[in-house]
């Protein structure tokens, strides 16, 4: 759910409570690196469909979001039972909507940051398989989002910042 404060009506931290499961527990009986992006990607999609950006809603347009990476970075671990929560905040956003910039956290039930996650995407036309910018229809509600303290506009080159390209396998 977002949050809003009263006091000044601005939009604070998007926040998602789990419970961790035996299926989300790895090995060493703590919380798995694959459950750690399952909690974080089920609070995105809570999150768009709290904004509008519903499956059926992108389905009329055709298009979806595409992930180009995920950095995440551990704190301290997370073990079966115990309650966590999630949150997102946008840290950035292009013009045209094309393009996102995420940070997630993940609290135990004492407020302690078990994690943290950077993240970019952007939105695929599901028929040309092709960036996208937002439909008109979406812009609006992007001004709803709740904006990291260094929010910045994107641009492609964002997308580019840390140089990876593909490589062939020869």
């Amino acid at each position: 759910m977002t949050c809003v404060d009263t006091k000044t009506k601005t939009m604070k931290t998007y926040l998602k409570d789990f419970e961790i499961r035996w299926s989300d527990v790895d090995a060493n009986r703590h919380l798995a690196n694959s459950a750690y992006v399952n909690f974080m990607s089920h609070t995105r999609v809570a999150f768009f469909e709290d904004h509008n950006f519903s499956l059926s809603n992108l389905a009329k347009f055709q298009i979806s979001p595409v992930i180009f990476y995920e950095h995440i970075y551990y704190f301290k671990e997370a073990f079966l039972g115990t309650p966590i929560r999630v949150s997102l905040d946008v840290k950035g956003l292009s013009e045209d909507g094309m393009f996102f910039e995420i940070e997630h956290n993940i609290y135990n039930h004492k407020g302690e940051n078990l994690a943290s996650c950077e993240l970019m995407g952007a939105w695929i036309n599901l028929k040309t398989r092709e960036l996208t910018a937002l439909p008109s229809e979406f812009l609006a509600e992007m001004d709803t989002f709740p904006k990291s303290s260094d929010f910045r506009t994107l641009t492609k080159e964002d997308t580019r910042k840390f140089g990876k390209k593909p490589v062939k396998l020869s």
